[in-house]
């Protein structure tokens, strides 16, 4: 699992359509790569994007920023997750 930071000035203020266009762009790129890499899902911040990826290694994943047109300013493999459950 990888998690991919994209700064995208004023993406806060993209509209729907303009998230929309961007969500078909990567899932038509998906599409042609194949089943190892998926977009789970995304955060979206005032002037970034956190990008949560399942995919077999970071280049994969570089591609798919390369072929879609998107920014990849960091991308980070994830080593675990914790939840309030770690805490118990």
């Amino acid at each position: 699992m990888y998690v991919i930071e994209r700064e995208i000035p004023d993406l806060g203020d993209f509209t729907a359509e303009q998230l929309k266009g961007a969500s078909q762009t990567s899932c038509g790129v998906l599409e042609e790569m194949g089943s190892e890499i998926k977009w789970l899902h995304s955060y979206v911040t005032n002037d970034k994007m956190y990008c949560v990826y399942l995919a077999p290694n970071e280049e994969m994943v570089r591609e798919h920023a390369k072929r879609g047109g998107f920014p990849a300013n960091s991308v980070s493999k994830v080593s675990t997750v914790i939840d309030p459950s770690t805490a118990k």
